[in-house]
């Protein structure tokens, strides 16, 4: 669990980080990037942040990396200024796989919506393949008279 003192250093990174981004950042190999979470360690030495882009493509991933990457010097003096504490967090940048993770879950549950649906057309109409009533039921006693007067 983190200290409510760190989760409020990491939330001011990630607006902080995020303004910078917008406004002061004039990289064009930036795409369309959103920063999705700041992860402080304990001692506030090294914070991650990750970020998701909107270009989906690989260039785009791989052109928003080099210049987060490239960008990372002045945001982190910006981090520092802003933040006013004695250390400035050393910062690292990493994509955020939790998108990915989503789509690929929605496809899979997609198919299995589409199994279901399968069966269930195929139950439709069918008959069981034993007796209605496969279960076993106890014996009533006027059944139990009959066997016992056959015998």
């Amino acid at each position: 669990m983190t200290s409510p003192r760190v989760r409020r250093i990491a939330d001011r990174i990630q607006v902080i980080v995020a303004e910078m981004l917008e406004r002061r950042i004039k990289d064009p190999r930036l795409g369309f990037v959103t920063i999705t979470d700041v992860r402080l360690t304990g001692d506030t030495q090294n914070a991650t942040i990750f970020y998701t882009v909107l270009g989906e493509g690989e260039e785009s991933l791989v052109s928003t990396a080099a210049a987060l990457e490239s960008a990372k010097g002045v945001i982190r003096s910006e981090v520092g200024k802003q933040l006013g504490t004695r250390h400035v967090p050393a910062l690292a940048f990493e994509l955020d796989a939790i998108p990915e993770s989503a789509r690929h879950l929605d496809e899979v549950l997609a198919k299995a919506r589409e199994a279901d649906a399968a069966v269930a057309a195929a139950r439709e109409g069918a008959l069981p393949a034993g007796e209605a009533d496969p279960y076993k039921k106890p014996r009533e006693a006027s059944e139990l008279d009959e066997d016992e007067a056959a015998e």
